[in-house]
């Protein structure tokens, strides 16, 4: 069973018939993260009392790109609310069914080098809610490890096109390491890497997924 968290605008239909197409169950929940808090709990309380979710991959996170000197209280709220806040409510409306199972899985997306706070411009309030993001679930996994729960944040690094490939992303060039740029299927293979039964001893990591970057960067703002 397969539950979409999306804060609106983006279908689940592609989602939902390549799952269906693979033999897999599919169902399709919209939960608009920029709503009131009480509101935001209310529907993922329905969800869970669905059925049993015992793996979650957190991919809400709207990004505003703007100098600070230009962003208002609502950029303030959207990355927030979007980045950090649906990440707490997740966590906290799933992991009680998770530790009465004594099995759980929750992985959170960083941006680069925001477990270390690393600055770039023009995303002064989407740094900060990510680098609370990765204190957020580095401190779940300290407390859910011993109800079977284990909890990782990925930082991808320079993915341009969502639907490019890892052969199209091998034509192109990019300022890092391995100078090129990363796929869907880079982060992919890392996600099901850390959902696995066996990967039960590894918890609280931050891994990037960046092909080497490393420094701070400059946004055209």
């Amino acid at each position: 069973m397969h539950f979409t968290f999306r804060p609106g605008g983006t279908g689940p239909e592609a989602t939902l018939n390549l799952l269906e197409s693979e033999g897999a169950t599919a169902h399709a929940y919209a939960v608009d993260f920029a709503a009131k808090p009480a509101d935001v709990v209310k529907e993922l309380a329905k969800i869970a009392n669905e059925a049993p979710i015992d793996i979650v991959v957190h991919g809400v996170g709207p990004m505003i790109v703007r100098r600070f000197e230009r962003t208002t209280p609502e950029d303030y709220d959207l990355m927030v609310d979007g980045n950090l806040r649906s990440a707490v409510q997740v966590a906290a409306a799933l992991l009680p069914g998770m530790r009465a199972r004594r099995f759980g899985r929750m992985i959170f997306f960083g941006m680069n080098g925001s477990d270390v706070t690393m600055p770039a411009a023009g995303l002064s309030l989407y740094a900060a809610a990510k680098s609370g993001l990765v204190a957020f679930a580095r401190t779940l996994a300290l407390e859910e490890g011993r109800h079977g729960v284990t909890v990782h944040v990925i930082q991808p690094g320079d993915i341009r096109e969502k639907h490019r490939s890892r052969d199209d992303a091998r034509a192109q060039s990019a300022e890092n390491a391995v100078k090129r740029p990363g796929s869907w299927e880079d982060i992919a293979d890392v996600v099901r890497f850390l959902i696995r039964e066996e990967s039960d001893y590894l918890t609280g990591t931050v891994i990037d997924v960046g092909g080497g970057l490393s420094a701070a960067y400059e946004r055209k703002t």
